[in-house]
């Protein structure tokens, strides 16, 4: 059997829900998968001549992981990974890998593995549970690492708010960006960040668009990532001055992920143009959540 996986992009945190909230957004990665005697991977779209075509590939590490979590001797597999998630710009393009290999894997196998025992292995492959979660659920989540369990729940967001995401052309390191963090931070930020993350959820639950600009305020990462990304600051106000109901930082960045609740072309204008004027360049894209996560289907 060859199974098809399609599986979601993601943008972490969403301000103040540092390693805890994600968001799937509607810009998928396929991957192609049937079992074999050896590994040969093939990559078209993002990251064609760049990522492994081996065994150190992460879709391929995904597959291998599923296996062996089952029981199973893993001889090899065929994979076909059609990309267009970008690399490297805090979109969940790693989580994304890793939960197409495990979930195209399981498939093959008849699906031994449940649903929390494939999110438990992206999280512990991928190092912490937002990313994962989001892709594998669909949907707002929220994810808890509870010793080697992840608990994640998917929430529903407003309908009438559109999302729009400036990827600018240059990448950015998730280990540089983590690197830049403390390793503690004032009772003051973390009491901010409780109440802010407290006041997203409730303000996306009782569709308070209102709240979202004080809601989306962060002080655990945004402000020490901003060396890395001297332009944030000029470009998130550009959005919100344009009619954006909060932006932020998507992930370690360098993506910004603003909401709307007009036609978004007003907002993403802006923010490309912030982005230029600040010496950058970048797309801007308007783009629906997904609502579904990860899923396969059999493939001819």
């Amino acid at each position: 059997m060859r199974v098809r996986v399609r599986v979601p992009a993601s943008s972490a945190n969403l301000g103040p829900g540092f390693d805890a909230l994600a968001l799937a957004l509607a810009l998928h990665n396929e991957v192609y998968i049937d079992e074999a005697d050896r590994v040969a991977v093939a990559v078209e779209g993002e990251g064609a001549g760049r990522l492994d075509a081996g065994a150190r590939n992460i879709v391929a590490r995904g597959a291998q992981t599923a296996f062996e979590a089952a029981g199973r001797p893993f001889r090899g597999a065929t994979i076909r990974c059609l990309n267009r998630i970008p690399l490297s710009r805090g979109l969940g393009s790693s989580a994304a890998a890793w939960v197409g290999g495990l979930v195209g894997a399981n498939a093959l196998l008849g699906e031994p593995l449940d649903r929390e025992a494939i999110l438990a292995l992206a999280a512990k492959a991928e190092g912490h549970p937002d990313n994962v979660a989001a892709a594998m659920l669909g949907g707002l989540t929220v994810s808890c690492a509870v010793g080697e369990r992840v608990i994640a729940v998917s929430l529903p967001v407003p309908a009438e708010l559109r999302w729009v995401l400036l990827v600018p052309d240059t990448e950015a390191s998730t280990r540089e960006a983590r690197a830049v963090l403390p390793e503690s931070v004032p009772r003051a930020d973390a009491v901010f960040n409780v109440q802010r993350v407290s006041l997203l959820l409730a303000a996306l639950g009782a569709g308070r668009t209102d709240l979202l600009e004080i809601a989306m305020t962060d002080r655990l990462h945004q402000p020490y990532r901003q060396r890395l990304f001297p332009w944030l600051e000029k470009v998130t106000k550009a959005a919100q001055d344009a009619g954006a109901l909060g932006s932020v930082l998507s992930g370690a960045g360098p993506s910004v992920l603003a909401i709307v609740r007009d036609p978004p072309d007003r907002v993403a204008r802006a923010m490309e143009d912030a982005l230029r004027s600040s010496g950058a360049s970048g797309k801007a894209i308007s783009l629906a959540v997904d609502t579904v996560g990860a899923h396969w289907e059999k493939a001819a």
